[in-house]
């Protein structure tokens, strides 16, 4: 859809305006953060809680968008960068580690999620799995070996209720959300976030590419050890990743 001056309407762009490859932060602050670690990063738009850088990683044109909290809001601006020509997705931002051996500054490198959210939905039967691209995965854990990160890989848990997550005590189902979070935690899903399944369902419908990498900043189900929850590692993950996806691409792998 698109406004009076030929804009995706939420996420204000046209064709050229961004990359086909993508990092999606959820927090519109951190874009600007991101964004530094492209050459010649260039501010293209901001509207409600879409933000968006485009620079270059080896040549390539290379944009950096914010989704905004949650899958509605996640879902749209996919949709819309999709229509403008993105074709390669890595969801970049903070979860809940959901296993004991994480810690704080662990990276969750995602290979599908729990659709434990409504917009899905509205898309595919709920049988039908959010999966990431292996490719894109395969990237990723190249990525984080080769900077040494300490990272998990394995399902996300994607939720629509931050609180009903965290505080579940206080919510009418309460024994409902423990038992859910509790066959999560063990089936093996490995944090827990709000946007990776909408990436994963909508690239899967439009046959285009997504991962994800999350660093831990909280849980009560893993032994939280001290260390550095800056996100920068996770950056220079995604970053690293996205190099190796283009230089693949021009490969023609």
């Amino acid at each position: 859809m698109q406004d009076h001056d030929g804009l995706q309407y939420h996420v204000k762009v046209k064709r050229g305006d961004v990359g086909r490859y993508v990092l999606l932060p959820g927090d519109p602050g951190r874009v600007e953060k991101i964004a530094r670690f492209l050459d010649e990063p260039i501010f293209i738009s901001s509207n409600r809680e879409h933000t968006v850088y485009t620079g270059k990683l080896n040549g390539e044109l290379v944009s950096v968008v914010s989704t905004g909290m949650g899958c509605p809001s996640t879902a749209i601006a996919v949709e819309e960068l999709i229509a403008v020509g993105a074709d390669t997705f890595i969801r970049v931002g903070t979860s809940g580690a959901m296993q004991p051996t994480m810690r704080l500054g662990d990276l969750a490198i995602v290979t599908g999620a729990i659709r434990d959210e409504g917009t899905t939905r509205q898309y595919l039967p709920i049988e039908f799995p959010a999966v990431a691209d292996v490719g894109v995965v395969n990237a990723l854990v190249q990525a984080a070996t080769k900077l040494g990160a300490r990272y998990f890989v394995g399902i996300s848990h994607t939720k629509d209720s931050f609180y009903g997550e965290v505080e579940p005590e206080r919510m009418p189902i309460a024994s409902e959300l423990k038992a859910r979070w509790n066959a999560w935690v063990a089936g093996g899903a490995i944090c827990s976030e709000m946007e990776a399944a909408a990436i994963f369902v909508l690239s899967s419908i439009y046959r285009k590419r997504a991962g994800g990498v999350m660093t831990v900043i909280g849980s009560d189900t893993a032994t939280l050890i001290n260390q550095k929850t800056s996100p920068d590692l996770m950056i220079q993950v995604a970053v690293e990743a996205i190099k190796i996806l283009i230089e693949a691409d021009r490969r023609g792998n």
